[in-house]
């Protein structure tokens, strides 16, 4: 898998002011992010013996949380279009850890990532007790990943993917992997899967760099999310559900994985006015390295 690489914004330096504004924020976040969490977690005791991997109850506590924390960082909000109801699942940009709340603020929904993100300290804590599906790169894993992505999608179960393998600037969408949509073309799952692209649009406050929120290459966590937090006055993010698609309407998984990463692509670019093939172009430079991925 690879990760993108551009230029980085110059490092913010956080002055008084702004770790008093991490504070305000910080604080009330981590109450409602934590709490909610045990929350969670005592309701599922309840609703795991009677419904088994169904949740009927659970989701709506981790859309609270997210579009709660949203409000406590300030940060304006709105949604365009309807998330899918049929089976499937649902492809995005990734801009980075602020596509979490974003995307679970407005819909139920289960995030496919890396397996190394369980380990991570605190979010792997908060992933697992949310049903994130976690896939290892490993070939000999791969049948039994397939296994449980299928039992996921009978369970009626919503997952969502990063097919670009990696976050970015937010200013662009990378080529698409085309791998990551093999699995919605075994067992038949083709003929009864839609799949649904979103984007997901950020806007950086008047006068900040447009790349504000983006989270990529080698920056670290802890710096940009406390810089994020500091800020005096937060941007906007924007939703847009697109109409899903029947996975059997493509032959193959490339020109499933083309029509979402078109169709996002262009939303993208017309919402920040920029020309989609100058978009194109310069999202097909990348470089090895471990993905980033929620």
């Amino acid at each position: 898998m690879t990760a993108w690489y551009g230029v980085p914004p110059p490092v913010r330096h956080i002055d008084t002011a702004g770790w008093l504004r991490i504070i305000r924020r910080l604080l009330p976040m981590a109450v409602l992010t934590y709490g909610g969490l045990m929350l969670l977690v005592v309701l599922r005791l309840v609703e795991a013996p009677l419904r088994g991997p169904v949740r009927p109850l659970t989701p709506w506590i981790t859309r609270w949380v997210c579009r709660g924390n949203l409000w406590l960082m300030g940060m304006g909000y709105g949604v365009r279009g309807r998330p899918m109801v049929a089976r499937g699942a649902q492809v995005a940009n990734h801009t980075g850890w602020l596509d979490i709340f974003t995307l679970n603020a407005c819909q139920t929904i289960y995030f496919v990532a890396k397996s190394e993100v369980a380990r991570w300290p605190g979010i792997g804590w908060l992933a697992r007790a949310t049903g994130t599906v976690f896939i290892a790169r490993d070939p000999r894993q791969a049948r039994a990943q397939q296994a449980l992505f299928e039992d996921r999608l009978r369970w009626g179960h919503r997952m969502l993917f990063f097919p670009e393998g990696t976050s970015t600037d937010g200013l662009r969408v990378l080529p698409f992997k085309s791998t990551l949509f093999a699995g919605f073309y075994s067992h038949g799952l083709d003929h009864v899967m839609q799949i649904q692209p979103v984007t997901v649009i950020y806007r950086a406050p008047p006068g900040r760099d447009p790349r504000l929120y983006g989270w990529w290459g080698d920056m670290a966590f802890g710096p940009h999310f406390l810089a994020t937090l500091s800020e005096r006055r937060q941007g906007r993010v924007e939703v847009v559900f697109h109409d899903p698609v029947a996975v059997d309407a493509f032959p193959s998984r490339k020109e499933l994985a083309a029509h979402c990463e078109a169709v996002i692509r262009a939303e993208l670019a017309a919402a920040l006015g920029i020309s989609a093939v100058d978009e194109a172009a310069e999202g097909g430079a990348v470089s090895s390295s471990p993905a980033r991925m929620p």
